[in-house]
């Protein structure tokens, strides 16, 4: 056996053993330990910060895109980002034990089903530090053990967090090797925990459409997923044209670099000319290049013409396709062609058109009314999101801690026997 391959079994056979033990923690523990790691993140920030001051300068080393740098860097708002998220989920219920439902049968059982932890998670992620604290407070909090493989670029920063975490847990009564982190960049490692479907139940992959395909390719264990966030903003006939223009402007401005960030935009032919040169002022004014179909160029003469390829594309970056459409029907369809089940939404004073969006999209989150940036676990009040999953089967959206878990059947007798 390579040493690289006795690495990782040895990561998840530790991983195995303390997820029965972490099953059976108390709420209290548990809590107790996700408010000892939020103070270890702040009281440790400055050795964070120059933890991923060592990946920063190695990211823009390797010439890394501004949007790779951005989700890298660990800021004072990140650090007390992550820390607020953790207190967020000591807040909210402890899922496992719930009862969610029980029923009598006609011979006298009594039925039910009883959430219980997956098990092992896996969570493969590129970039961003911060996964490591929210995966690592929401699989605590649900029950189960995880293994965390991070990137290469952010090697330093996921281990002087996951120095915390593990102290805190130790110092809380929670096995230490609840949480690890696999300490090496090779990618033969992630390899090797796809293999193990013995020990590992679920994995989620965080990062760009290239490293989820590589893992869905590669994996005995059942994977939850999105490949991509290709979002879009409809604008009504009926739309109110300020708050139109709020809704866009942030979904595309406020942070262009992630999965809930506008990447398309549709216009109702009957508002387009009142509404595309005031949007397009505001765009310009933030650095937003627009492509634009046959009639959006007839109104903004000096925009580029979009192609087929760019309404879907997940840009990531200040980069926005706009499409005028014939109305509501039309938005629908290229949602439905164009789309990645992710997040869509609908500025409209319409009711009846409003109701409709939210019955005829089939993405994982709908809005009326509000920016795709509320397509985020913290901000639906879930507490710090484990990923957003666009596959339908057990989750589908932000995952929080009820999406970590799974049922079991209870079924209460009174020495009934099956004839």
């Amino acid at each position: 056996m390579s040493s690289l391959k006795g690495e990782v079994l040895d990561i998840v056979r530790r991983a195995r053993a303390a997820s029965f033990e972490v099953a059976r923690l108390s709420t209290a523990v548990k809590n107790r330990a996700l408010l000892a790691m939020a103070d270890g993140l702040i009281q440790g920030s400055e050795l964070l910060k120059e933890a991923n001051s060592l990946d920063i300068e190695a990211a823009r080393r390797k010439d890394l895109s501004k949007a790779m740098i951005d989700r890298l860097t660990l800021s004072d708002k990140v650090i007390a980002g992550m820390a607020r998220g953790l207190r967020e989920v000591v807040e909210l219920p402890d899922p496992v034990g719930e009862v969610t439902g029980i029923w009598k049968r006609p011979n006298g059982l009594r039925v039910g089903r009883m959430r219980i932890p997956i098990g092992v998670i896996g969570i493969i992620y590129e970039s961003r530090p911060n996964v490591t604290a929210d995966a690592a407070g929401l699989c605590l909090k649900s029950g189960n053990a995880v293994i965390l493989r991070g990137g290469s670029e952010a090697i330093n920063s996921n281990m002087a967090i996951a120095g915390v975490i593990v102290r805190a847990c130790e110092s809380s009564g929670v096995p230490a090797t609840a949480v690890q982190v696999v300490p090496t960049v090779e990618r033969e490692a992630v390899l090797e925990m796809l293999k193990l479907e013995e020990y590992i139940d679920l994995i989620i992959p965080r990062g760009g459409e290239g490293l989820i395909r590589f893992v869905v390719e590669n994996s005995k264990i059942p994977v939850i997923k999105h490949y991509k966030g290709v979002c879009h903003v409809f604008v009504d006939e009926s739309a109110g044209l300020e708050m139109a223009q709020r809704i866009c402007l942030n979904a595309k401005v406020q942070r262009p670099g992630v999965c809930n960030a506008m990447e398309t935009l549709l216009v109702h032919r009957d508002a387009a000319a009142r509404f595309l040169p005031p949007m397009y002022q505001r765009f310009k004014e933030a650095g937003v290049e627009l492509r634009g179909c046959p009639r959006t160029v007839d109104i903004l003469k000096d925009i580029k013409k979009a192609s087929e390829e760019d309404w879907g594309a997940e840009y990531l970056d200040l980069i926005l396709s706009v499409r005028v459409v014939d109305g509501l029907e039309e938005a629908i369809s290229h949602i439905e062609k164009y789309g990645s089940l992710h997040t869509e939404s609908i500025v409209t004073e319409d009711y009846t058109n409003a109701q409709r969006f939210i019955n005829e999209v089939n993405s994982s989150t709908v809005l009326v009314n509000a920016s795709t940036r509320f397509s985020d676990g913290y901000q639906l009040g879930l507490g710090a999101e484990i990923g957003i999953s666009t596959t339908k089967i057990h989750a589908f959206g932000p995952m929080g801690l009820e999406e970590l878990t799974t049922r079991k059947f209870i079924i209460y007798g009174e020495g009934q026997i099956r004839e």
